[in-house]
């Protein structure tokens, strides 16, 4: 009953704060068309494989799952669903599953309506999704359903002595396939034994993107052989201390592709630049090669482009918590970021392969890349280190696929 209570408040204040923001209206006009769409979308006599991803970072971890088995069994539909705008918006258009769409608020009504649709043969839920109600009407109806990816912590609901409720709903699971050792270790205390080691299905992701990764001309010659710093994902704090670096060393170039893109965050990095600068979008053959630094004011290119660079900077970690650092470790190049990592499970380890270090002043990043950018020795084996870190830390994918039976 408090469960249903908290979904049905959350459901009331995105209706309410839904005519004053954009993120809580998208969400509310994709909950409305959603059952028509499926009533339009799904063919009667096709088996659906349901995946589920709160949000876009989510869905990236779920997407080599999706894509393996689009491939090996074509004989299956795939239904994609989104709890945030941020996922959906992005990826409603994505080819690899035949219908995307919100997933309706998990109250009882909402959950018996979407499964008497979709009526799928089974359903993967990536990485925290533990919608109560879903889970035990998949459970009532003995459909499949697979936690991948997920990652478990001492401090969750889960383990504390009044988490009894939030403990039966991983009951429902026929298998969670965890991350890590400790994960296993905390659901066994609780009885949950349905459990596998498989890893990350990220390192897999980020070594598919690497091999798709966008050739960018303006990019290959705005570097033109230097040494290219790239900072993606940047905020306010992180753009302080690299902005001041890079100003003070002529002999390195700047990508900067800031996590906020507007106009007002873009004035605030030129305003800082001491050297030139050119943004992306209003970049050509002419002026990229007269620029040191390269603003990137658009979606999409960060993946890509940190193949271009020979450090790497990852923002957030002077706020909330570093963004996707194995994008970049990825290249094979070192990999920089703030003091809130702790975490991020492949933070601590890329640390710890001595692959990434983490900063907590101008001055430690100063002494960092001052001995980066003097000594190759150490920018090489940096860059080896992190590369071998998510090439060793592959194959979740695979590992999850021998355990489906299909």
């Amino acid at each position: 009953m408090i469960y249903n209570l908290i979904i049905a408040i959350y459901d009331l204040l995105v209706h309410l704060a839904s005519p004053f923001s954009r993120k809580p209206r998208k969400m509310m006009k994709g909950h409305w068309v959603v059952y028509e769409l499926l009533r339009q979308q799904l063919e009667p006599d096709a088996r659906y494989i349901w995946f589920h991803a709160a949000s876009l970072g989510e869905f990236e971890q779920g997407r080599p799952l999706i894509e393996q088995i689009r491939s090996r069994y074509p004989e299956y539909k795939i239904l994609l669903t989104f709890f945030s705008p941020s996922g959906y918006e992005v990826r409603k258009n994505y080819r690899g599953a035949d219908i995307v769409c919100y997933l309706p608020f998990d109250k009882p009504r909402n959950v018996k309506k979407f499964l008497d649709l979709a009526n799928p043969c089974m359903a993967f839920f990536i990485k925290y999704e533990f919608w109560k109600n879903y889970l035990d009407e998949l459970h009532r109806r003995r459909i499949p359903v697979y936690s991948i990816s997920s990652i478990f912590r001492k401090g969750q609901i889960f383990f504390k002595w009044y988490g009894g409720t939030y403990r039966s709903v991983l009951r429902n699971f026929d298998y969670l396939f965890v991350q890590n050792e400790r994960s296993k270790r905390f659901l066994a205390k609780i009885g949950i034994n349905r459990t596998m080691v498989v890893g990350d299905t990220r390192f897999d992701r980020v070594l598919q993107i690497r091999s798709e990764a966008k050739e960018l001309p303006l990019v290959e010659r705005f570097k033109n052989h230097t040494l290219t710093f790239v900072a993606g994902s940047s905020w306010q704090p992180d753009e302080d201390l690299f902005i001041e670096y890079f100003n003070q060393h002529p002999e390195m170039k700047l990508i900067i592709a800031p996590h906020v893109i507007d106009e007002n965050h873009l004035v605030e990095i030129i305003s800082k630049l001491k050297r030139p600068y050119v943004r992306y979008t209003r970049a050509d053959e002419q002026n990229v090669c007269k620029a040191d630094c390269l603003i990137i004011d658009c979606f999409g290119l960060l993946s890509s482009i940190y193949r271009y660079g020979e450090i790497a900077y990852i923002g957030g970690g002077f706020g909330v918590g570093i963004h996707n650092t194995l994008e970049a470790a990825v290249y094979g190049i070192p990999v920089i970021f703030g003091p809130k990592y702790q975490k991020f499970q492949e933070a601590v380890q890329l640390i710890e392969r001595k692959g990434a270090y983490s900063i907590k002043n101008y001055l430690e990043l100063q002494v960092l890349l001052d001995r980066l950018l003097t000594d190759e020795h150490f920018l090489r084996e940096t860059g080896i280190n992190a590369g071998s870190y998510v090439t060793d830390h592959a194959g979740a994918t695979d590992k999850i696929l021998r355990m489906i039976n299909f």
